[in-house]
Formats: C-alpha cells, sequence, structure tokens
C-alpha cells in the first residue's frame, strides 16, 4: 500500500507503507494520511500503529505461527 505523507519540511510524498516505521523512528515524518480513517496522523499527537493499548479480558487473535 502506498500512503501519502507530510516531512518536517512541509513536502508531500508517497511512500510505501513498509518503510513508514523507519521514517517515524528517524523522525522525518510530520504526519501521513490514514485512509481506513480517512484523515491525517500527526506524529506525536494522534495514536500511531504499534504502540498498543492495555487490553483487559481474553485475547482473541490467533497467533499465525507456534514457537
Amino acid at each position: 500500500m502506498v500512503l501519502h505523507i507530510q516531512y518536517h519540511n512541509n513536502k508531500f510524498d508517497y511512500i510505501n507503507c513498509e518503510i513508514l516505521d523507519q521514517l517515524i523512528n528517524k523522525r522525518r515524518v510530520k504526519r501521513f494520511y490514514r485512509p481506513s480513517e480517512e484523515k491525517w496522523v500527526v506524529i506525536g499527537i494522534d495514536p500511531i500503529r504499534g504502540n498498543g493499548g492495555d487490553h483487559e479480558g481474553q485475547e482473541r487473535r490467533r497467533a499465525r505461527y507456534s514457537a
């Protein structure tokens, strides 16, 4: 999937979603567009993937691979 992003210098670009985490970790991305929610996600303000949250209750996801 290709995502629309905005860098800190206010320039826009389209990137492959697989490198989004790298750009976020390098602090190069100001915000990116999340098509599923039809909104811009601002780094440092809005929740981004991978942060997770507190969950109480039974785990419902299945592991894809067993150890």
